[in-house]
């Protein structure tokens, strides 16, 4: 893959996800009650609420930015590691009503993968 297209297919990604995760974290930071009892029903403690919402909506703002892309990306990948481990287990619907969360994942592994730097290869 050329680093024009890797650089092309990175900033959709970066655009895309930093949106979704903007959305994300602000609904959850807008409803804090509905996302503390909803954090609480699943046996998780308030503060997590808090974290995941004011980290999605950070993380969002950051993919934006091409030096912390790749930081952010990170971050999110371990709050999408914990989604998708709580749509495994705990959330009624399963893994199936976290498909989102699971694209979510595998898009973010994507990024961090085209945002790595890239060397070239000398004989």
């Amino acid at each position: 893959m050329s680093a024009s297209v890797r650089h092309t297919i990175a900033w959709i990604l970066q655009l895309v996800l930093g949106l979704f995760f903007i959305f994300a974290g602000f609904n959850k930071l807008r409803d804090l009650s509905s996302t503390v009892a909803m954090f609480g029903t699943l046996g998780l403690p308030s503060v997590l609420a808090y974290i995941v919402g004011g980290g999605e909506l950070l993380g969002g703002i950051a993919l934006l930015v091409p030096r912390l892309t790749r930081f952010a990306a990170m971050g999110l990948l371990i709050i999408m590691l914990g989604a998708v481990f709580m749509h495994a287990t705990k959330i009624p619907g399963g893994l199936a009503g976290g498909i989102p969360a699971l694209v979510c994942l595998i898009l973010l592994g994507a990024l961090i993968w085209l945002r790595q730097p890239i060397t070239s290869a000398t004989t």
